[in-house]
């Protein structure tokens, strides 16, 4: 934490003293997305980071989406101020819909809300983003879930699904409704990946039992659903590691290279930490031009473990499953 925190030090610096664009910025948890011929990124951070991009290779930091915390995150959750979590873009029905988490570390305190815009360009007029406020809610004593990490996906129907979540019990997903506002009903909810965890335990440390970060994208006949394994957020001491399993439907189950459920603590790793990145993780994966990308963040070695954004072209075996070179 002390690294991320000095991180984002350095950011403001950099901001501040008029450095436009760099070609490493220090993000937790990005999203990408393209409109028009501008590159987006969302990740966690002071009302929702957001970076610009006409390569992917050079970034100018923008506004953040919230300039105050949303009132009914703050009456929702005790102790969250206006540093946002691991947001989740997508266009729908004309807009850009903005899904994010508000909690406090290491409690399943947690909400999932959603803002949306016609435009995601901050110069234009129509630029403006609507909070539409709570989508889901965990609350301590009552749920073994935790409301955090939202990652919008739609089956082969069309019908949208939100996953999430985080240690406790797991990854679930939950069907909304039409507007992609709120929770459909009848509700219907699954688990779709596991670890299992000892409850006697520090809640602040999961160890073994870390999930997180859910991000389901569909090639060809299957879902993948892709995970980040054990902990975040200490820089040179991170163990995050990106998993992945897949299933024909997007409920699951989904399964290992091994052929073992995500429910019984399967999940193949796609891409690991090594001298260069120490914990990488907590991805997200789009299409540009017919070429897959995953976007994740990473913690260089070679600059005090400092968090920064990485893109990597996503390539895929013989036998459908993904690979990356980091």
């Amino acid at each position: 934490m002390k690294t991320f925190l000095t991180t984002i030090l350095i950011f403001v610096f950099a901001t501040v003293f008029g450095q436009e664009t760099i070609t490493s910025p220090p993000v937790h948890d990005p999203v990408i997305i393209r409109q028009g011929s501008t590159y987006y990124v969302f990740c966690t951070g002071n009302g929702i980071n957001m970076w610009s991009s006409k390569d992917m290779i050079n970034w100018k930091h923008e506004k953040p989406v919230f300039e105050t915390a949303p009132k009914w995150a703050v009456e929702a959750v005790p102790g969250f101020k206006n540093t946002i979590w691991a947001p989740d873009i997508s266009y729908n029905n004309g807009l850009y819909y903005l899904y994010y988490a508000v909690s406090t570390f290491g409690k399943n305190g947690s909400c999932i809300g959603v803002a949306t815009n016609k435009t995601l360009d901050p110069n234009h007029d129509a630029y403006k983003w609507q909070d539409h406020g709570k989508v889901v809610q965990s609350i301590p004593g009552r749920d073994l879930w935790n409301a955090i990490d939202p990652n919008l996906a739609f089956d082969n129907n069309k019908i949208p699904w939100l996953a999430f979540g985080s240690w406790w019990t797991g990854i679930k997903l939950v069907k909304l409704n039409d507007s992609l506002t709120g929770l459909a009903q009848p509700e219907a909810w699954y688990t779709i990946a596991k670890r299992l965890r000892d409850f006697t335990t520090d809640e602040r440390s999961a160890g073994s039992a870390a999930i997180e970060a859910p991000f389901i994208f569909n090639k060809g006949k299957y879902y993948y659903l892709f995970v980040s394994f054990d902990l975040c957020c200490q820089g040179e001491k991170s163990t995050y590691k990106i998993a992945i399993g897949r299933s024909e439907k997007i409920t699951g189950p989904y399964v290992d290279k091994n052929g073992v459920d995500m429910n019984k603590g399967g999940g193949s790793i796609v891409v690991q930490g090594n001298d260069l990145w120490y914990g990488v993780g907590h991805n997200a994966v789009c299409t540009f031009d017919g070429t897959d990308y995953i976007v994740f963040h990473g913690y260089d070695a070679k600059d005090k473990g400092r968090s920064k954004l990485i893109i990597k072209k996503l390539d895929w075996n013989k036998e459908g499953w993904p690979e990356v070179k980091l």
